[in-house]
């Protein structure tokens, strides 16, 4: 019975890649080879979401995501890339990147400096596909070790925070449905703003619970004056903390908002990768760091050490993805002030067993690597 199940399964997946797969090769599963003993394997998947998701710039109902494997030695680690609109790639663009990937120079994934380096050098951007590479190498590597990257990093999980859960921008009917559905689950929702009707948001939340609430913008406002006296008005409401108010090239007026806010001030579009994280001291109170911008695990955990470093608070955040990427952020979870990994929760075909929210905390599992089950 098992094998049947897991027979209909990969057929399912097939032919659900195969409608998308045109772009990464004739098969929905292309194979890259190395020197026999590491292949890296990819297929795209597209994400459904449960409902459709509105930020101040757009909204869609689905998110293009590839998933990768490398295996080594009959041992698996699973990675993704996911692409929402504003990154500017695609599944051709990853599937593109992927193919360029010549593991055969490296006799074993241990080395992951030189392999992550070597990935890093194909091209100056192609962020999600070097991040799926990245997490699936974690992953093989955590297993090969037998513990979980938050153990590696020896960091406690205990001390993993609530993550919020993110309501998008919509009628005030249906942001006070979403918010009952997330109430008793939850401990902290996440709320898109940066429209004329933020303070119906708010007011429509608020009609429900009265749970703290974090909120993003996404460069949103255009007028800092109006922005601050927002964010008064925010705290006032028991918003706990802003993220990236204006656009990210409106330096000034985004460190002159953090500079008078009573809210801490989170980057997250002003943010990519470790290069930006000097430049961001004084400019927000803390940053947001997302495994498909800044290429994966390995610059993630050194972006927030860096942060940490410069006084800097430090979130951890994610696309909507499935419960691969998701838990893979989770691994250095215990060390932030703030987590917005949802992304999982967000689709209604995810393809692992991983991370779990438990009245509203993430729980990290005691699997190694990054800590997932393929469903």
């Amino acid at each position: 019975m098992q094998n049947r199940r897991t027979f209909l399964k990969t057929g399912a997946l097939a032919v659900a890649g195969a409608a998308i797969a045109a772009s990464c090769g004739p098969k929905p599963f292309h194979i890259v080879k190395g020197d026999g003993r590491m292949h890296l394997r990819f297929f795209p998947y597209e994400l459904q979401l449960q409902h459709t998701f509105t930020v101040a710039s757009y909204s869609r109902t689905t998110t293009p995501d590839v998933q990768v494997e490398i295996e080594y030695e009959g041992v698996t680690g699973y990675g993704e890339a996911s692409m929402p609109p504003y990154l500017g790639q695609t599944t051709e663009s990853v599937c593109t990147f992927l193919r360029k990937v010549d593991l055969s120079p490296f006799k074993d994934p241990f080395l992951m400096e030189d392999i992550l380096s070597y990935v890093d050098s194909l091209s100056p951007g192609d962020t999600a596909a070097k991040a799926a590479i990245d997490i699936a190498l974690h992953d093989l590597v955590g297993k090969l070790i037998g513990q979980p990257w938050y153990r590696i990093w020896g960091l406690d999980p205990e001390k993993a925070p609530f993550t919020t859960y993110t309501i998008g921008i919509d009628t005030p009917e249906v942001v006070r449905e979403k918010t009952r559905e997330a109430v008793g689950r939850f401990q902290i929702l996440k709320v898109k703003v940066g429209l004329d009707s933020d303070m119906q948001m708010i007011r429509a939340i608020r009609d429900v619970t009265s749970l703290p609430l974090a909120v993003d913008a996404n460069q949103g406002w255009k007028d800092r004056s109006k922005a601050l006296e927002e964010i008064f008005w925010l705290a006032e409401q028991g918003v706990v903390m802003v993220e990236q108010p204006m656009a990210k090239e409106r330096v000034d007026d985004n460190a002159w908002l953090t500079e008078h806010s009573p809210l801490p001030i989170f980057a997250d579009e002003s943010i990519q990768r470790l290069a930006d994280v000097s430049d961001l001291k004084g400019v927000y109170s803390g940053i947001n760091i997302k495994l498909m911008k800044c290429t994966g695990m390995r610059e993630g955990w050194k972006m927030a050490n860096l942060a940490r470093s410069m006084g800097m608070k430090v979130m951890v955040g994610c696309m909507t993805e499935t419960s691969c990427a998701v838990s893979a952020a989770a691994q250095f979870s215990p060390y932030v002030d703030f987590a917005d990994l949802d992304g999982n929760l967000l689709i209604s075909n995810d393809r692992f067993s991983g991370v779990t929210v438990v009245d509203g905390k993430l729980t990290l599992p005691e699997r190694p690597g990054i800590g997932v089950i393929p469903l």
